[in-house]
């Protein structure tokens, strides 16, 4: 859930849930590792990515016809 402070300069400042750690990240151009709230986090999330941490279920039967697995 997302919610708006005024800055310094009067614009909003949209502050978002760090998808990593879960805590507040500044949600605008003046934070680079959006919508991460640090290169820290930003980093770890990567990893997970590289490492195929990430992972969708395959329901059984839905895979693609004709498709062979190339040989290893």
């Amino acid at each position: 859930m997302a919610a708006s402070t005024p800055a310094p300069n009067g614009n909003p400042v949209k502050i978002v849930v760090c998808p990593q750690c879960g805590g507040d990240s500044v949600y605008a151009p003046s934070n680079p590792d959006r919508p991460f709230c640090s290169e820290r986090c930003k980093k770890i999330d990567l990893g997970a990515w590289a490492s195929e941490s990430y992972r969708m279920e395959q329901k059984p039967g839905t895979e693609e016809a004709g498709y062979e697995p190339p040989d290893s």
